[in-house]
């Protein structure tokens, strides 16, 4: 004879908590709607880094009352922070740039399901109601979308913090009349993605882009025996895995992907470098005006001359200013052998006095000079 299930009055009583919990998320989202337009108002910065601290630290001690762990209650927090300063971020930009873009079109590498489509997600979905995915199989392709506007926005790795620069995406930056107009950092979770019923041990064959194998050299060489196939993207290795529908084949790749394809994970947080970042940047035809009340990065590309001492008088300029840089890449010249361009990401706000005359100073002793961008910070978290 059947018996209600025990457990249906409590996951009922759980249910009704949750959308409690949502409700009151929501009224505090709508109160950072207003707490911004008061910033705007008396020209206040967006973080109040000493606020945010103490209000965490008064929340543990409020949650050692209901046996809280304190762990649980800093994730909890920087999560709801985070959405917040990208709320109040994204509406003092719209206020600025006096343009409220509602839908977009958006150009990603490889087929939906690739960390690049989960980084345009993410990005998407604090500044747009709407958008339309492009998909494209070449990084070319994708400034080419851009520059002919048969898409609105681009988004395109451009480091990693396991192997390095995307090199490519830097090239082009040097013939590309584009801006950088945002950043996004996507922890990168590497798993071992294969069809339902498949274990690990039947594993012979595991598809992927060049780039997590190098990253996950020291998980793979337990497996040696597995052949290694190198695809375009992760999410067409993932494709391919699961048109085979084979349980000896698997796919290297992100969890959101796999749910995509069908595919269940076997293995996961396997990265060489545990604290596995992909940082994005975002182009568009239009640079955009940043607003003096939030992070800024400004982004330049310069030519210095071939005399010795060259690049350290341009390093010692900023250092000068007090700009600090929080990147240094240099790229060859294709047509010029032996010569190279420089690209800088500095912390600081383009239209700041100081940064003006950081680059007037910079124009003077350079080759040349291009500003790239300069966009939100993307280093909410603290």
């Amino acid at each position: 004879m059947m018996t209600d299930n025990p457990l249906l009055p409590l996951r009922d009583k759980i249910t009704a908590l949750d959308k409690q919990l949502l409700t009151l998320i929501a009224q505090r989202r709508e109160l950072s709607n207003q707490v911004v337009n008061t910033k705007i108002n008396a020209n206040i910065p967006v973080r109040d880094l000493e606020r945010e601290r103490i209000l965490v630290k008064t929340l543990i001690e409020t949650g050692k009352q209901f046996a809280l762990d304190e762990l649980f209650i800093k994730r909890l927090y920087q999560v709801i922070i985070e959405d917040s300063v990208l709320l109040q971020q994204r509406l003092l930009q719209q206020h600025l740039n006096h343009d409220v873009i509602k839908s977009a079109k958006i150009a990603f590498l490889g087929p939906k399901g690739s960390y690049s489509h989960s980084a345009m997600r993410r990005y998407a979905a604090n500044h747009f109601d709407q958008i339309e995915e492009s998909s494209c199989s070449s990084f070319k392709d994708i400034f080419e979308k851009v520059e002919k506007a048969d898409v609105d926005f681009g988004v395109v790795p451009i480091e990693n913090s396991s192997s390095g620069s995307i090199n490519e995406v830097y090239d082009l930056l040097q013939k590309t009349n584009l801006h950088i107009i945002g950043e996004i950092s996507l922890p990168i979770d590497h798993c071992i993605l294969a069809n339902k019923q498949a274990t690990l041990d039947e594993i012979d064959t595991v598809y992927s882009h060049p780039q997590p194998f190098q990253q996950c050299t020291n998980f793979l060489e337990k497996y040696t025996h597995w052949k290694i196939i190198y695809c375009d993207s992760t999410s067409s290795a993932m494709e391919t895995v699961a048109k085979q529908n084979k349980t000896n084949v698997a796919a290297i790749g992100n969890k959101d992907g796999g749910e995509l394809y069908g595919l269940q994970v076997l293995e996961h947080n396997f990265a060489n470098q545990k604290e596995n970042i992909t940082r994005f940047i975002i182009l568009a035809r239009q640079a955009i005006n940043v607003s003096d009340q939030i992070s800024a990065k400004t982004t330049i590309l310069m030519k210095t001359g071939q005399q010795a001492g060259a690049l350290v008088d341009a390093l010692l300029v900023l250092r000068n200013h007090n700009i600090a840089m929080t990147k240094l890449e240099s790229r060859p010249i294709h047509g010029n052998p032996w010569e190279e361009m420089f690209y800088i990401d500095l912390q600081g706000n383009l239209d700041s006095i100081v940064m003006q005359q950081a680059l007037k100073e910079l124009s003077t002793i350079t080759l040349f000079l291009k500003v790239l961008g300069c966009y939100p910070s993307d280093n909410v978290a603290q």
